[in-house]
């Protein structure tokens, strides 16, 4: 599979799984319970979501800085 073409697959993932992470922490340390939609599927504990914020900030983060910039046209 072509390397740019995984990148922008896996991209938008990293993106959804670190927000969940994110709204997971978050919920779990300021409201009632863990945000988002995790929480729904499984029973994450609070550094599990703060990890999951890393790691998916971490992915995204790589496959943007992957991209090939746009080329000129002359």
């Amino acid at each position: 599979m072509n390397a740019n073409i995984t990148k922008q697959v896996v991209g938008p993932i990293g993106w959804v799984v670190g927000i969940q992470g994110v709204l997971g922490f978050a919920g779990a340390q300021f409201g009632n319970g863990p945000w988002g939609f995790l929480h729904k599927i499984t029973d994450i504990p609070t550094a599990g979501y703060l990890a999951l914020a890393v790691l998916g900030a971490g992915v995204a983060v790589w496959a943007e800085m992957g991209k090939k910039p746009p080329q000129k046209v002359s």
